[in-house]
């Protein structure tokens, strides 16, 4: 699929010429900081530096002042206590870690994660009889509530009270719970309003110590690799408060993670854990515990303290691990063939369904979809009696949540983000609710919304790709949204002749990069370009290309050496236009 190349704002000269003054770094580094908000020296400083010291007040929440004081109710009156979550990663950490909080000084606790297949997304029925049964009198609810207004009805009734810590969208009334803790309800101040739903849960934990007299900053560190997992797993943008949580949750992950992560024996294959590894290595298998099976499972691995227990849940897990990758590659290939022949060229938002998937799946096939089709996606699946479920997916400018919303007179219910959401929908409704999502679709998606934009951060020579150069954009990191690995566009490049496509197939291209005008003999860039081996003929016998590409840590053998990641290549030649200014309706960054 072609891609369009589009330059993001740039700074003026001379912004960025007294940042990398006052910073005595490169040009080039100089921009992509001010690209980020990093103006002056001070906060470059706190960029380059976080400080556990600068979070946020957890009482600047809204309602967090109730929720403490019904959490020392509980602890004065020796009430049950049920801390219950979403069954994927972001909500099983945020168990796990409330949990473990509590456990270390009250044990009147347990912990519930509801059956996907069974009790669906959400605070249910069944968990608060769980919680009757087991003489909760109070529970708290991660990752999940925010739209449970029958639920927390039905709490009530039953004598319980409910806290919630969501992170998700509300509707437009809160349900009536004792406290709702949601950064995103409009009437809430807190600061920062983009933490995970775990993120959420180390606020109220910083509140509790706070309300004891105890060092929050201590007792948080304990569980901030459990923070950095749901922070990379859920997408959310690693600015703020989440760069912070997310650093020190990753020295934490890289130094001492807890016996449950540590289970999984993947340390031995890599000396340091990033985000990305986060989001590839250690989330899936968390993930495959709520969809496969139960996510409690998943908890039981995050809170073990023996290592020998730890190890024989990952084993299992692993194996489901396993089997959700085949369920998911079997699923993918069925979706495409149901999709195979068919006129697609009307349909703006690709709705499908199969009674017969496993809706622990579908998520991750409605994903592999976008890629595909560059378009939003729901795949469907039956989930009742006269019921089916989707999750959705969607491609860059299109709020597949807000198209949800517009169509809730037709949903059983429905929650989520701009780029990912749930919902579900009585049967019958099915070939209305598509008909009116692509109508929704079909006015908001623009024709070159369809072709996919690589959104380049700066232009770079490749002589500027120096060691000092590496080491400060090292120091960027973590990477994420709101701050992603930085995507750079060099000119004039030529490959040094042992260029080849390699994988199966002749899938990606493998290139040894050089300028084309450089000195005989000058440095040369390892370079790696996945799916692009169908452009090998763009840089054999000498042709000049341009390129976009990211610069990441390529470890081989126990080496670690700086490598060039390929986006896309286009052919290039001294005459070539300069880059396209950025889009008009894009705002240029202020000098």
């Amino acid at each position: 699929m072609d891609k369009r190349w589009r330059l993001k704002p740039q700074p003026s000269d001379e912004q960025t010429a007294a940042l990398a003054a006052s910073l005595k770094v490169e040009r080039v580094l100089a921009r992509l900081l001010v690209q980020r908000g990093i103006e002056t020296y001070e906060q470059a400083k706190n960029f380059f530096h976080p400080d556990l010291n600068d979070l946020h007040d957890p009482f600047l929440m809204k309602d967090m002042d109730k929720a403490v004081s019904r959490i020392q109710h509980a602890l004065d009156n020796r009430e049950g206590i049920l801390v219950y979550g979403d069954y994927d990663v972001d909500g099983t950490t945020a168990v796990s870690m409330v949990y473990s909080f509590f456990k270390r000084f009250y044990p009147k606790v347990r912990t519930y994660i509801p059956d996907r297949n069974n009790e669906g997304y959400g605070v249910s029925f069944q968990g608060i009889d769980y919680a009757r049964e087991n003489g909760c009198r109070l529970i708290i609810a991660l990752d999940c509530g925010i739209k449970a207004d029958k639920e927390i009805e039905y709490a009530r009734e039953k004598g319980i009270d409910i806290i919630i810590c969501d992170h998700h969208r509300p509707s437009d009334t809160l349900p009536a719970a004792t406290a709702v803790l949601d950064p995103k309800r409009p009437d809430c101040p807190y600061p920062f309003k983009e933490l995970s739903g775990c993120g959420v849960g180390v606020k109220l934990i910083q509140a509790v110590c706070k309300s004891k007299g105890w060092n929050d900053k201590a007792v948080i560190n304990s569980y901030l690799d459990l923070v950095a997992v749901s922070i990379g797993a859920d997408i959310v943008p690693i600015v703020d408060e989440n760069r912070i949580l997310a650093y020190f949750g990753l020295k934490k992950l890289n130094s001492n993670p807890c016996p449950g992560i540590k289970a999984f024996n993947i340390f031995s294959k890599k000396r340091v854990f990033n985000i990305s590894d986060v989001i590839f290595v250690i989330a899936p298998r968390i993930n495959a515990a709520g969809r496969i099976n139960r996510g409690i499972h998943a908890v039981e691995l995050l809170t073990a303290r023996n290592e020998v227990v730890a190890k024989e849940i990952a084993i299992e897990i692993d194996t489901l691990n396993a089997e959700r990758k085949e369920l998911d590659a079997a699923t993918t290939e069925e979706a495409l063939r149901m999709l195979e022949g068919k006129k697609l060229d009307d349909d703006f938002c690709i709705v499908i369904y199969n009674p017969s998937w496993h809706k622990g799946v579908i998520g991750i096939v409605a994903s592999r979809l976008v890629e595909h089709f560059y378009r939003p996606v729901m795949v469907f699946t039956k989930t009742g009696e006269g019921q089916i479920s989707a999750s959705a997916r969607s491609m860059h400018g299109f709020d597949i949540y807000n198209a949800i919303e517009r169509c809730q007179d037709i949903t059983e219910q429905f929650g989520g983000h701009k780029y990912a959401a749930g919902l579900t929908l009585k049967e019958e409704n099915f070939e209305v609710f598509k008909k009116r999502i692509n109508d929704i679709a079909r006015e908001a998606i623009l024709p070159e919304m369809r072709t996919p934009v690589i959104e380049v951060d700066t232009e770079i020579r490749l002589s500027e790709i120096t060691p000092h150069f590496l080491r400060t954009l090292k120091k960027f990191a973590p990477f994420g949204p709101g701050n992603n690995s930085p995507i750079f566009m060099a000119r004039g490049l030529k490959d040094n002749g042992w260029g080849k496509a390699v994988g199966k197939g002749g899938q990606h291209l493998k290139l040894t990069l050089m300028e084309a005008d450089g000195e005989p003999g000058g440095r040369t860039y390892d370079a790696i370009g996945f799916n692009l081996g169908g452009k090998k003929d763009l840089v054999g016998d000498g042709k000049r290309f341009k390129a976009v590409f990211c610069i990441e840590e390529n470890e081989y053998q126990g080496r670690t050496s700086p490598q060039i990641r390929l986006k896309d290549i286009q052919p290039d030649s001294p005459d070539d236009p300069p880059f396209p200014d950025p889009d008009p309706e894009t705002i240029p960054v202020e000098s």
